[in-house]
């Protein structure tokens, strides 16, 4: 994963809780050399405030085991995904992503640099990639016009709140 991030030559935030890295307490373990690399424009922090991340003009992609908060929250901001999986769910929500809404892009099987480097490249710098934030913009205008007053989604908020002030 580090050296695809670093090999994209891509600007990148990337939170790694402590304790996720085997036998290290946070990144202390990570190659110096990789480090070197990126201080210029890579940022590894221990947590961020993902909703406000995804909501900056900066963000141009966002990779995600894809559980449903993580998706609405992207589909909500605007934000084509790299979608990775590990259980549950998160296979389905990717699987829309990916082939139905077409705005993610799915990494399976083992992580290699070279997966990791075309899947950025992709999504920020191909035309596969403007396609995708294309249509999660045009995603996301439909989520702002169901929830907005009168749209289907408050609507719908509206008869279930009505219905349980009625007991």
């Amino acid at each position: 994963m580090a050296w695809g991030l670093a090999n994209s030559k891509e600007p990148f935030l990337w939170v790694i809780r402590p304790g996720s890295i085997p036998d290290s307490e946070w990144i202390e373990s990570m190659d110096e050399e990789f480090k070197e690399c990126i201080r210029d424009r890579g940022c590894i922090v221990k947590w961020a405030p993902q909703k406000k991340v995804l909501a900056h003009d900066a963000v141009g992609g966002f990779w995600s085991h894809c559980g449903w908060n993580s998706t609405l929250e992207s589909i909500c901001e605007g934000v084509p995904m790299i979608c990775q999986p590990c259980f549950g769910d998160q296979k389905v929500n990717a699987r829309y992503l990916t082939h139905e809404w077409r705005v993610g892009l799915e990494l399976e099987g083992e992580i290699e640099r070279g997966t990791v480097e075309r899947a950025v490249r992709t999504l920020m710098k191909e035309k596969e990639g403007e396609e995708m934030r294309q249509r999660i913009l045009d995603l996301k205008h439909k989520v702002d016009v169901s929830i907005d007053d009168g749209g289907s989604s408050c609507h719908y908020l509206s008869e279930v709140v009505e219905l349980l002030r009625s007991f």
